[in-house]
């Protein structure tokens, strides 16, 4: 009896382990943003992850753009408005830290508290990111799907993390 419970924690403490953060990971999105009055839209794209604070999206539709940041700036380049904005981060998406922040729900479900918010992250069986799904500052219900997910050690390179700027593109500082 005494071994059976030995066995039956240690597998609970398996099972109960923390989201695990990879080096990086690489990652084929679709994204669903619904509005309080149940209109929505869809983006799809490429994310990059590396390094605890470096990331970047790629979005390929409906329109081209990329979001990158530091944890400290967040740089916007719309492609179809030749557009680039910077803004200082004082809040937002902070994958790293929701991440580890994030408790067992269920087998496969997560869920972090995270300045405020609360994110429901789903892993597959690998343990590997399958979705995000929170409320963001507008009341937007927001879902990330990944796919294709490839996940390393080691940092990528912060050229592949950086945003590509056109010289000719109008810039906002925000």
């Amino acid at each position: 009896m005494r071994i059976f419970m030995i066995i039956l924690t240690l597998g609970f403490y398996a099972y109960a382990a923390p989201l695990t953060l990879p080096d990086n990971f690489q990652a084929d999105f679709t994204q669903k943003i619904t509005n309080t009055k149940k209109k929505t839209i869809h983006y799809s794209g490429n994310v990059r992850f590396t390094n605890e604070s470096l990331l970047k999206w790629t979005y390929t539709k409906p329109t081209k753009k990329e979001v990158c940041t530091n944890g400290l700036e967040l740089t916007v380049v719309d492609h179809d408005l030749e557009q680039v904005s910077n803004y200082l981060i004082n809040k937002g998406f902070n994958f790293t830290e929701i991440l580890k922040k994030a408790k067992l729900h269920s087998k496969n479900i997560y869920v972090a508290k995270h300045e405020g918010k609360s994110y429901t992250i789903q892993v597959d069986a690998k343990q590997k990111l399958q979705s995000i799904a929170y409320f963001d500052n507008l009341d937007n219900k927001v879902q990330i799907v990944f796919k294709k997910v490839k996940y390393g050690k080691g940092n990528l390179s912060t050229k592949s993390m950086a945003c590509k700027v056109p010289k000719d593109y109008d810039m906002i500082r925000g």
